[in-house]
């Protein structure tokens, strides 16, 4: 039941203290986001003004023949998920309008997350969402070449970043809402600036089994004009099904007091020719967390490398 896992949760919190060290190097340096002016100046969202009625909105697509190698060829390349490949992109297109090395982003997971043995959450009924902070560095980049070297580059090191976060993140939230002491400091930073949802793929077609009602669209979030925003920038993404194939469907919303159209505009059209890079990448090949021995990216690569010139001498 939910009520048995919420209790698990409030035990295990106790067990987690050792991840606060983790989280807390995260949060340092968050003006590393991408706020306002590019500049890092620090503004900050006001609970009074930034409401969801002053919130704007952004919604592009990817067409199928970028979306199809982004969820498929791509991740599987480089031994991955989607969202390895979807926030290498990210980070590189905020490094690019921001130039900043790395960016602090607030993730959201589903939260169903295997902490517990013997415990199978399969059939039961909630909302197991989780936010957690995450900083991302994709290294150099060429945006002349972005399916070249950049795209190898940024996917390892992206993929990497995130696999160091333990159990998908559910321990920050354990952290910051259940056990006093850490709650404590983890509250003394400030939100990040950004927030990215991955929502996964659906049929875009209606009437059939688990797609979007007709009217989901129009439907919107739900949220009430005067309740204060979470974030100064959300990235919302989904793939839909469409009989022209996939589509990567982006919905970027902003504190309006923050940002303006323009500049939320670019640093969407930045990503998405990112992705494009990404998804043309013929490249691949195993990262650190691939291996049960410990060995560096250098060495994997400079092994790879050997591997090569003797298959071609051959």
């Amino acid at each position: 039941s939910f009520r048995t896992w919420a209790a698990r949760l409030h035990a295990e919190a106790r067990t987690r203290t050792d991840e606060l060290s983790l989280w807390t190097r995260i949060l340092e340096g968050n003006a590393q986001g991408p706020d306002s002016g590019g500049s890092g100046s620090g503004v900050r969202l006001d609970p009074a003004v930034d409401t969801f009625g002053t919130q704007g909105h952004l919604t592009l697509d990817l067409p199928p023949e970028v979306t199809e190698p982004l969820l498929t060829g791509v991740p599987a390349a480089f031994h991955g998920r989607v969202n390895d490949v979807l926030l290498a992109g990210l980070a590189l297109a905020v490094t690019r309008c921001t130039g900043r090395e790395s960016v602090l982003i607030d993730l959201e997971g589903h939260g169903r997350e295997e902490v517990f043995p013997g415990v199978d959450l399969s059939r039961t009924v909630g909302w197991f969402t989780t936010m957690y902070p995450v900083r991302l560095d994709a290294g150099p980049a060429d945006w002349s070449d972005l399916s070249g070297p950049t795209a190898g580059r940024a996917i390892k090191r992206v993929k990497e970043q995130l696999r160091a976060i333990p159990d998908n993140g559910i321990g920050y939230g354990l952290l910051r809402h259940l056990d006093p002491d850490a709650s404590a400091r983890l509250g003394a930073y400030p939100v990040p600036e950004l927030a990215f949802n991955y929502l996964g793929r659906v049929d875009a077609a209606t009437g059939t089994d688990w797609s979007p009602a007709a009217e989901a669209d129009a439907a919107g979030g739900g949220h009430a004009p005067g309740l204060a925003l979470p974030h100064a920038l959300e990235v919302n993404a989904l793939t839909r099904d469409t009989p022209e194939g996939p589509r990567l469907r982006a919905t970027w919303s902003w504190a309006g007091r923050l940002y303006t159209e323009e500049q939320v505009r670019a640093l969407a059209e930045a990503w998405f020719t990112a992705l494009t890079g990404l998804s043309s990448h013929t490249g691949g090949g195993l990262t650190p967390s691939d291996l049960l021995v410990p060995i560096s990216q250098e060495e994997i690569d400079a092994f790879a490398a050997e591997l090569d010139a003797e298959w071609s001498a051959r």
